[in-house]
């Protein structure tokens, strides 16, 4: 997996971290997929805190020059995706991430290795 990939999923990963989100993973589904790379999946507390994830995942990506292509599922509070062509970001209620379970249908990929985020000074 390319490296520019990797760094846009750690970014997603942060900003996440920065909103509260607990869980982070990351898969790389390149081999299985052909219209994606990775998958990152977190996890809200609440449906206002999953709206404020997924908008700081957004923020940071396009800070960095990384363009949203698709954005479904903003207002419902439950599970919101966010498709940047190469890397899909999943931000469910922890209710909802545990029904629907994507890590246990995509357990054949492998983990991309998130770095803990700098602790803010």
């Amino acid at each position: 997996m390319e490296q520019s990939i990797r760094a846009q999923v750690q970014q997603a990963a942060d900003a996440a971290s920065s909103r509260n989100a607990t869980d982070p993973v990351a898969l790389d589904v390149s081999g299985r997929l052909p219209l994606t790379d990775a998958f990152l999946l977190v996890s809200g507390s609440s449906e206002r805190n999953v709206s404020a994830i997924a908008d700081a995942i957004d923020e940071r990506l396009g800070a960095s020059g990384v363009q949203l292509k698709r954005r479904e599922g903003r207002g419902s509070g439950h599970w919101e995706l966010l498709d940047f062509g190469d890397v899909v970001v999943h931000v469910f209620l922890e209710e909802d991430r545990q029904f629907y379970s994507l890590e246990r249908l995509w357990r054949d990929c492998p983990l991309i290795p998130l770095e803990e985020p700098a602790a803010a000074s």
